[in-house]
């Protein structure tokens, strides 16, 4: 057997399973080829390059012995390996922090935001950080700027310091612990991205096991008691404008809630992101946009 073999194997084993995917891959073949390459310490980046390598009985065995975790713990696959890729750059994870799959992360990638940046851009927040990820790619792309870190877990600050040593940037970014935009004090930024918590209760009522597995805190947006998913961000938009500079920008991650923010926010003026999930995911909204009666609904 070689490994491109052993792929389709593991690939119909995981179907037959009824596993759910969406922690960096959305498909069962995507997420074998991930569990094998990765058990065989090969790179996850060079299957072409590979597919014809033989693989030896003891070598199967533990790919199987993977494959068994993984459908029987109904844990995403990036708790089983420790590690999660966004934007082809590698991260810490385990069980203490989601696993990272923000749109933000492309949006950072492609250019998207930078019109709405200036020469002037040098403090930038990454709200409900998690592991860090969004951080150290605004770290990343802009060389230019300070990056604050903050969430309201100490268990994930922990994780994110762990890569941010992984990518050297423990200079250009700090953490902060802390409810929400208390985090950071009087602080103020030039742009702030944030991934909040903002699943609605009905999703979160039916959500897969392999979500179930993640840290409720960095899922569930009706903490306050509502049903729309969008406490955390009723909060955030009361208090944002008070951390803004005059010319910054929030980005803003909302997943598939559009109809529950829009219900929330019919006032606010927001420009909507395209990314490879579609132009409903992630919203940019100015600082002037944010007047009392616009979030109002907050």
């Amino acid at each position: 057997m070689n490994v491109i073999d052993l792929i389709h194997a593991m690939s119909a084993r995981l179907e037959s399973a009824g596993v759910s995917f969406g922690h960096g891959t959305t498909n069962a073949f995507d997420e074998a080829a991930w569990l094998v390459l990765w058990r065989l310490g090969l790179p996850l980046d060079a299957l072409d390059e590979v597919a014809e390598q033989p693989v030896d009985a003891a070598q199967q065995a533990l790919v199987h012995g993977l494959v068994d975790s993984r459908i029987a713990s109904r844990k995403p696959a990036a708790y089983l390996t420790g590690e999660a890729w966004l934007q082809g750059v590698p991260f810490t994870v385990d069980e203490r922090v989601i696993v990272p799959r923000s749109f933000i992360a492309e949006l950072i990638a492609d250019g998207t935001i930078d019109p709405w940046l200036s020469q002037h851009t040098e403090q930038v927040l990454d709200l409900c950080t998690g592991n860090g990820s969004l951080a150290v790619l605004a770290a990343m792309a802009w060389p230019e700027v300070q990056v604050d870190a903050a969430d309201l877990s100490a268990d994930a600050l922990a994780v994110a310091a762990l890569n941010l040593a992984r990518h050297a940037l423990a200079s250009r970014i700090t953490l902060h612990q802390g409810d929400g935009l208390a985090a950071v004090g009087a602080r103020r930024y030039d742009l702030i991205l944030c991934n909040p918590p903002y699943v609605n209760a009905q999703a979160m009522a039916t959500l897969p096991p392999e979500f179930r597995a993640e840290p409720v805190m960095a899922l569930d947006g009706n903490t306050a008691g509502s049903q729309d998913g969008m406490d955390f961000v009723r909060a955030l938009l009361r208090q944002v404008p008070a951390h803004m500079n005059p010319d910054a920008v929030l980005v803003l991650e909302i997943g598939h809630e559009r109809a529950f923010f829009e219900q929330a926010f019919p006032s606010l003026e927001v420009v909507w992101l395209p990314t490879s999930a579609g132009d409903d995911q992630v919203l940019l909204i100015t600082r002037s946009a944010l007047t009392p009666h616009a979030v109002a609904g907050a």
